[in-house]
């Protein structure tokens, strides 16, 4: 006898359909789903890149209410439009991914159905401690609630969230193996510009706002102006003005970590993460990291693939220099930073986690 494989109705929901760590969460389970003959939804706001990424076997269904802004009106139109997707697809698991979204979801889907997963609990917990008290008051209406690190885990037993809790680490594709023939003009144009200046390169791939900390890039990079050290920021929108001489913002770029090729070292400042995809995205390029020491970073960095570092530019300057003044030793961590990668942060490992959570519930 062959094996038999159930097949199961998954749906995901996420708040926003702009591309973001979470969202590259829920297309990675996805595919991996529906590759394994599984029936998946994705249900989202109205605009966004996601819809363009997905695969084309996962179905789509976008909450034109739905936004990050809070609105009583419009949330309730939302969950409204939740319980008829509910209705209509008719899900044996329902997955909900970010705050918002965990909030509205838990209200308007079944408790037995729900895998919540916390994106960064730091997000609530520091950023946006009013809500809180909801947090707390609707662990009892999921089945499985999850964190993406054990500090997000142990976080959210010490806030009193304890019912049915775990973590599971972020997975993201193998970038090294999977190289498109053709790159296009704007990453030709970029990948020119950081091989046309020499020395050592420093990358950080991440928004401007004030979780991320740009104001410390520009210190640091300040602090190494006279060492032939260059830093390259990718995914500001706006010119950014009165940069060090040797610091460089690209703008935005499609699939930015391809670029990630071209670094010797990641950084990433922030003021909270989660268990951020950009430093799981250097380490898949062989690139070591540091990086700000918040949420599951420390998890991530273990002082041979990088270092997580105090919230100064005397720490990351310190640590930065000492990498591009010690080669043998940055060769060693860039083994050791794929190595962390293959062992800890596939997608394979990921969705096997999730998938044991979804039969537990189908």
């Amino acid at each position: 006898m062959g094996i038999v494989i159930e097949i199961m109705k998954i749906l995901h929901v996420i708040t926003l359909a702009e591309l973001g760590g979470a969202q590259s969460v829920v297309i990675n389970l996805a595919r991996e789903s529906v590759n394994d003959g599984h029936e998946v939804m994705v249900a989202s706001s109205e605009d966004g890149e996601l819809w363009k990424v997905l695969p084309s076997e996962v179905g789509q269904w976008k909450i034109s209410p739905l936004q990050r802004s809070i609105s009583l009106s419009k949330e309730h139109k939302v969950v409204n439009e939740l319980r008829r997707l509910y209705q209509v697809f008719k899900p044996d698991v329902v997955h909900l991914h970010s705050s918002k979204i965990g909030i509205l979801g838990r209200l308007a889907f079944p408790r037995k159905k729900i895998v919540y997963t916390v994106h960064g609990f730091d997000s609530i917990r520091v950023a946006f401690r009013k809500f809180l008290h909801l947090e707390r008051l609707l662990q009892i209406r999921a089945k499985h609630i999850v964190g993406v690190s054990k500090y997000d885990y142990d976080n959210l037993l010490s806030e009193g969230i304890k019912k049915n809790v775990s973590y599971i680490y972020n997975g993201i594709t193998d970038y090294s193996t999977d190289v498109p023939e053709n790159h296009g003009e704007s990453y030709d144009r970029l990948a020119e510009m950081i091989r046309s200046k020499s020395g050592f390169k420093v990358m950080c791939i991440a928004r401007i706002s004030p979780q991320k900390k740009f104001e410390l890039f520009c210190e640091v990079a300040e602090m190494l102006a006279g060492h032939d050290i260059h830093f390259f920021w990718i995914g500001n929108k706006d010119e950014m003005a009165d940069l060090p001489a040797n610091a460089y913002c690209l703008g935005e770029a499609e699939d930015a970590h391809r670029l990630l090729k071209y670094a010797d070292l990641f950084m990433l400042p922030s003021n909270y993460e989660g268990m951020p995809m950009s430093i799981l995205e250097a380490l898949c390029y062989s690139v070591p990291v540091i990086a700000s020491d918040v949420g599951g970073i420390g998890e991530v960095l273990n002082g041979l693939n990088g270092r997580a570092v105090a919230n100064t530019a005397s720490e990351f300057a310190d640590q930065i220099l000492h990498y591009a003044n010690h080669p043998a030793e940055l060769s060693t961590a860039k083994a050791e930073a794929r190595k962390s990668y293959e062992q800890y942060f596939t997608v394979g490992a990921m969705y096997q986690m999730y998938l044991s959570l979804y039969k537990s519930i189908a």
